[in-house]
């Protein structure tokens, strides 16, 4: 049974720095397409990035340049390095692992102006 568990949420103000991360079990993470989506209230969820097996990287156009998703596959984590964070970015952030379309259970980022 694959298992996600996020981590690194919290309380920044503008322009700071946040890095998420999310701890996959149950599943061969090194061959599994990962991705972080969010949601921010009486919204709609949306994808922030995704990372697959091979190395290629699919950003979300409103944090490209200021957001990195990585990973490492030794300690089955996928990371989100978030930079330049503005209070739009407030949301809950998911990971996800596509090929199993398994979702963690979401950490809250809220972002002060």
């Amino acid at each position: 049974q694959v298992q996600l568990a996020e981590s690194g949420g919290g309380l920044v103000q503008a322009g700071g720095s946040l890095r998420l991360s999310c701890a996959a079990s149950g599943t061969i993470f090194s061959i599994t397409a990962m991705a972080w989506y969010r949601q921010a209230p009486g919204k709609q969820r949306e994808l922030v990035a995704l990372l697959t097996s091979g190395g290629s990287t699919n950003y979300g156009d409103s944090v490209r340049g200021r957001f990195t998703i990585s990973r490492d596959n030794a300690k089955n984590t996928v990371y989100l390095q978030m930079n330049k964070l503005k209070p739009e970015d407030t949301a809950v952030y998911y990971c996800r692992d596509i090929q199993h379309s398994v979702w963690g259970q979401g950490t809250q980022v809220t972002v002060s102006s």
